[in-house]
């Protein structure tokens, strides 16, 4: 435990940051997992494609994810996408 008000303070705001971050998160991976199980229907998959992407984009602008692992997931999860759309 913290022995100054300031730090117990700073590890009540970390916990709460840490369980807002953990949910944004879980909610990305949902999104992507989602988007993965129903890409061989084109329609479904274009709308799952589209949550998971608005997604992601949503937790890099409150900086739970970085830009660049945002952009890394959503060009892989394009590329699956076409992939299985041209097959």
């Amino acid at each position: 435990m913290p022995n100054k008000q300031s730090a117990y303070k700073a590890l009540r705001q970390s916990k709460k940051r840490t369980s807002h971050n953990k949910l944004i998160k879980s909610q990305v991976e949902i999104a992507i997992r989602q988007a993965r199980k129903v890409l061989a229907e084109p329609k479904q998959a274009a709308e799952a494609v589209k949550l998971a992407i608005r997604a992601l984009d949503k937790a890099t602008q409150k900086k739970v994810l970085k830009a660049n692992t945002a952009a890394r997931r959503k060009s892989r999860l394009m590329a699956a996408w076409h992939k299985t759309s041209k097959a």
